[in-house]
């Protein structure tokens, strides 16, 4: 496992619930601070409450906000950096699938036609913008500091293309190529940008009792938990445009070997350079 991460300072994106509570939570006992920030009150206040028990204190700061709009991510930002004085780490793990956002009249069965415009359009809003929006308003503030981490939670790459899941798979396709050309611009600057999955079904309201009754057989929230301490620490120094599968991530191994073991090129880049480009032209 990877070493405190004390005075270390992380915006945590759908903090409320699943993923992003457990993130919420490892980083605090890892002795980071955080803001944690989710559309739903409720639930945010649940991640607050089990914070507190845990001994977090005045080292969680709640932010209800609507990350899809233009004006939260500087607010979130601003707030972050007034309160704890940095910005070191923003998880974008905010996320909505057709199971949360479906048209009461209408049964979820999948089909790509028989998504609505609206739902389409809040789907890729959440998954990808936000995402956007978020890093946008968190890396010149890591970069001055010469040191961030971005780390984005996206989905396993058949989920991507597999009928049935759209348009949930691909927005997290967008959000991992989107991130893939973020690391490749930070290069050199000290901040790093790499993506974290869980590996398959997770247990979250992702899915719905109906897809799979025994939730026993589900991934547990906190698998993503050493992973992203070890992504956020500086044992990650120089590590960026990966992809980590958290089921894969060995924590009887050292670190590195773990993360050589979990990790993999994001998005797609096995697949080589294929367009064809004039001579000259890079």
């Amino acid at each position: 496992m990877p070493g405190s991460l004390d005075g270390k300072v992380a915006i945590v994106t759908g903090a409320g619930r699943g993923l992003g509570r457990a993130m919420t939570l490892g980083l605090l006992q890892a002795g980071a601070r955080v803001a944690a920030t989710e559309l739903d009150a409720e639930a945010l206040d649940e991640t607050g409450h089990a914070a507190e028990a845990s001994g977090a204190h005045d080292r969680i700061l709640d932010i209800v906000a609507d990350v899809t709009r233009d004006d939260s991510a500087p607010k979130i930002v601003r707030a972050t950096t007034e309160r704890f004085g940095r910005l070191d780490i923003l998880v974008n793990n905010a996320g909505i699938n057709m199971s949360l956002y479906r048209r009461s009249d209408v049964k979820l069965t999948g089909k790509f036609w028989e998504v609505a415009p609206e739902e389409f359009r809040r789907i890729v809003e959440v998954n990808v913008v936000a995402a956007f929006l978020m890093s946008r308003a968190a890396v010149p503030t890591m970069l001055k500091q010469r040191w961030g981490r971005i780390v984005n939670v996206t989905t396993s790459l058949d989920t991507m293309y597999r009928g049935g899941m759209q348009p949930y798979g691909g927005s997290k396709a967008a959000n991992e190529a989107h991130l893939l050309a973020l690391a490749q611009e930070l290069e050199g600057t000290g901040v790093t940008a790499n993506v974290l999955v869980p590996g398959g079904a997770a247990d979250t309201r992702m899915v719905s009792p109906g897809q799979e009754p025994d939730r026993g057989k589900l991934i547990a929230p906190g698998v993503m938990v050493p992973p992203l301490l070890w992504l956020c620490s500086n044992d990650s120094d120089g590590i960026t445009g990966q992809r980590f599968i958290a089921m894969r991530w060995d924590q009887k191994l050292p670190s590195a070997e773990a993360a050589k073991k979990a990790g993999a090129p994001a998005a797609w880049q096995q697949l080589g350079r294929q367009a064809i480009k004039p001579d000259g032209m890079r």
